[in-house]
């Protein structure tokens, strides 16, 4: 008898040895701070996003959540800081897109697989703007005169793979005209040097700008949504302007190293969302031009898939 009681204690504290001790790390979850990584300096959006999580997770959870910059390479250093980090959603991203993971072969993390989705935070539209140098009032115009001095304009973006270059490469495409690509540093000096007149025109956030087009110091001929925008309700959408079926987004995600386990993942979803529905959190968006999304892992994964796919197809049918 004694030795049967003996062998069954035995046997539950193996069993009890062998469960995984992730399993036991993620349901006491949270724990000890988190760290909200994202791969740019303050301001923009992607910063916005990530002060907002963590603004949110700090009142439901009452633990440090802390905002992390980490700016290098278009947002690839952070990404690839928390990818390779450990999976315990201690450390998780918010990640701007869309991405064109071929623009970027040497990279040390696979954007299709190193991540776990935890959901997609919010989105907004652009704008095209042109300086009024330009003889251009419409999409229409601007297309037209591209055709007749093909290779003559500069477009200007914050960099290669980011959202205003695929956006003005998805243009250049659709209208089927010759336009050279800028790219800068940020989208500082893009529009600076956009203003001055160094470069013609640029797929931008609109809060970027807003200031410079009501000043007439810019032009915007379109809005990058399907519908237009509050911001700018003067504003045709390009698609309405000329170019049918044109959207692109400026949206931001937040992941998790791929190994997360699924229950963390879940408690992550669950209380950034919760965040997100906040009245301040979804006006501090629409401030912005945008609006807050909050969608389920499962959705944003499906989305995300979806996206990488659209934009490596882009970026393989531009010219070099």
């Amino acid at each position: 008898m004694i030795k049967r009681i003996t062998l069954s204690i035995a046997r539950v504290v193996l069993a009890l040895m062998c469960t995984p001790i992730v399993t036991a790390i993620a349901q006491d979850f949270p724990s000890k701070p988190v760290r909200v990584v994202v791969g740019f300096p303050p301001g923009g959006g992607a910063d916005m996003t990530a002060r907002i999580v963590a603004q949110k997770l700090n009142e439901i959870w009452a633990r440090p959540v802390i905002v992390d910059n980490r700016p290098g390479a278009g947002g690839n250093v952070a990404a690839e800081l928390v990818a390779k980090g450990t999976a315990d959603g201690y450390a998780i991203l918010v990640m701007p897109g869309p991405a064109a993971p071929s623009l970027y072969p040497k990279l040390a993390f696979d954007f299709r697989n190193d991540f776990a989705p935890i959901t997609l935070a919010g989105r907004g539209p652009n704008v095209l703007v042109v300086h009024p140098s330009v003889p251009a009032a419409s999409v229409r115009e601007l297309i037209a005169l591209a055709k007749a001095q093909p290779a003559k304009l500069n477009y200007a973006s914050s960099g290669v793979g980011i959202t205003p270059h695929l956006a003005g490469e998805l243009f250049r495409k659709m209208a089927n005209i010759d336009i050279v690509h800028v790219p800068y540093k940020g989208a500082g000096p893009a529009v600076t040097d956009l203003v001055a007149g160094h470069v013609e025109l640029m797929i931008v956030s609109i809060p970027s700008v807003l200031g410079y087009v009501q000043a007439r110091r810019l032009r915007a001929l379109g809005v990058t949504s399907l519908q237009r925008s509050s911001m700018l309700p003067q504003v045709p959408s390009v698609d309405e302007a000329g170019i049918r079926g044109y959207e692109t987004y400026q949206w931001w995600g937040v992941v998790a190293p791929a190994a997360t386990p699924s229950d963390t993942v879940a408690k992550l979803n669950a209380a950034i969302v919760k965040g997100l529905n906040a009245s301040d959190a979804k006006k501090r968006y629409a401030d912005e031009g945008a609006e807050v999304v909050a969608n389920s892992p499962a959705e944003f994964g499906d989305f995300f898939q979806k996206e990488l796919t659209k934009w490596d197809r882009v970026m393989s049918e531009s010219k070099p």
